[in-house]
């Protein structure tokens, strides 16, 4: 072969199924430490590469050793994908079928995989290490990428039309409050609000639709929690990336092969307290556990905070009744709001807008009963204005000019937030009550 005649793709697929063959028949026969794998595969190619006389061009064997090492100590043909950092999500829908989510939009990508046995391939190496399985009797499965990237599997009969892989891309450092406020998903006053919340031990639920930025919100506020409290996390699938020296961290068993020995999320939550803890962070309530939280919130576990999917503040308590109902308690609706008002302190509503931007939308305070309704009032909220000509949304996110009822609680514990926070109307609205 010569630069001047390339081999054509079918090829070059040979020689890669060829050199990958020979590099693990290879390490079977060799055993090799993990931290020495990289240079053993890269010698070995050299070496078989020089022994086959091949002259590719430079950029080809580039490419070639490249997808080799992909496919040996990386995850095949989603590495590149896996390590561009503009990427945020990788959808493979079938072998012929694989989009990407690019700074908000999502586009198909210019790869697909030879057969199934492919896609097949890589579910197994992401979850073998996790202790997880996939098969025709356990066809779905939630796992993650060592570097945290939340990833959910599907396999035929459920999937039709072949093995799907849905990952959620987590980025390389972890996003500080700056960096949010920087990209415009919340302004430094809200910012300051949410510490002073947070310091003080409110209880905070995090909610948001599907990709809004529900854990990455809940990582930056964490950052908050005092370095002296013990944090108990519990999660799905191990995510959340708290900095603090003193956290226990929990993950949720699936069941094994007869489908007993199964540890959940609200088995979990339940053994946190008696581990004695400062702070509870469930990275996301979606059944019975909601109970086991709110009950949690409700007994001086103060300063919790969790995630859930609802559109709305107002959809986010909806949710959180049925969950709650999801328990098998058959607690009367009323009781259950109760709960939920005297437990929940603020929601905090993310969105992504049709930009694909990321924006809290509402910050909003549950401020108890009145009747059989929940009482809640926006302390901040989104206002679009308009859109560009590029399709950006236009809007700002302003505080409504009202104080939360638990602003003794912050002032109790050093915050005395001005009214610049909350808006300029506040204190026109001091005046007014003076004066009445």
């Amino acid at each position: 072969m010569t630069e001047s005649a390339p081999p054509a793709d079918k090829e070059i697929g040979k020689l890669k199924s060829y050199l990958i063959g020979l590099i693990l028949s290879e390490l079977e026969n060799k055993p090799v430490r993990f931290g020495d794998r990289r240079q053993i595969i890269i010698d070995c190619m050299l070496q078989t590469y020089q022994s086959l006389n091949l002259n590719l061009p430079p950029l080809l064997r580039d490419q070639l050793f490249k997808d080799v090492l992909d496919d040996i100590l990386g995850f095949g043909l989603l590495q590149p994908l896996l390590d561009d950092p503009d990427i945020s999500e990788i959808m493979v829908n079938g072998k012929d079928n694989i989009f990407i989510e690019q700074k908000g939009k999502l586009t198909k990508a210019n790869i697909s995989f030879e057969n199934d046995e492919q896609i097949l391939q890589i579910i197994d190496r992401i979850i073998l290490p996790l202790g997880r399985r996939i098969d025709a009797d356990s066809p779905t499965v939630d796992a993650r990428l060592p570097d945290g990237s939340r990833v959910n599997a599907v396999i035929p009969p459920v999937a039709i039309d072949g093995p799907t892989i849905t990952i959620r891309k987590f980025g390389k450092g972890r996003l500080h409050m700056d960096d949010l406020i920087e990209k415009e998903s919340l302004t430094q006053n809200m910012a300051s609000f949410i510490e002073a919340c947070v310091v003080s031990k409110l209880n905070i639920i995090v909610s948001g639709g599907t990709g809004s930025g529900k854990t990455t919100l809940l990582n930056a506020i964490s950052g908050y929690i005092p370095d002296g409290n013990r944090i108990i996390t519990i999660e799905d699938a191990a995510e959340l990336k708290l900095q603090q020296s003193h956290i226990v961290r929990m993950e949720a068993k699936p069941a094994n092969v007869e489908g007993k020995n199964a540890v959940t999320i609200r088995d979990l939550v339940r053994n946190s307290l008696r581990m004695r803890p400062d702070r509870i962070v469930v990275g996301e309530v979606r059944g019975g556990e909601c109970l086991d939280m709110l009950q949690a919130m409700n007994t001086g576990h103060d300063g919790s905070l969790t995630t859930l999917h609802a559109n709305t503040p107002r959809d986010a308590i909806s949710r959180m009744e049925t969950l709650t109902l999801m328990a098998g308690m058959e607690l009367p609706l009323r009781v259950v709001r109760e709960q939920i008002a005297s437990a929940v302190d603020l929601i905090i509503q993310l969105s992504r807008l049709k930009d694909g931007s990321r924006r809290v939308t509402y910050i909003t305070e549950v401020s108890g009963m009145e009747g059989d309704t929940v009482v809640m009032t926006d302390i901040f909220k989104f206002e679009q204005t308009g859109i560009d000509a590029s399709g950006i949304i236009i809007g700002e996110l302003r505080p409504t000019g009202i104080r939360p009822l638990f602003t003794p609680r912050l002032e109790a514990n050093g915050f005395r937030l001005g009214p610049e926070v909350f808006g300029v109307n506040f204190a026109n609205m001091i005046r007014d009550q003076q004066h009445r």
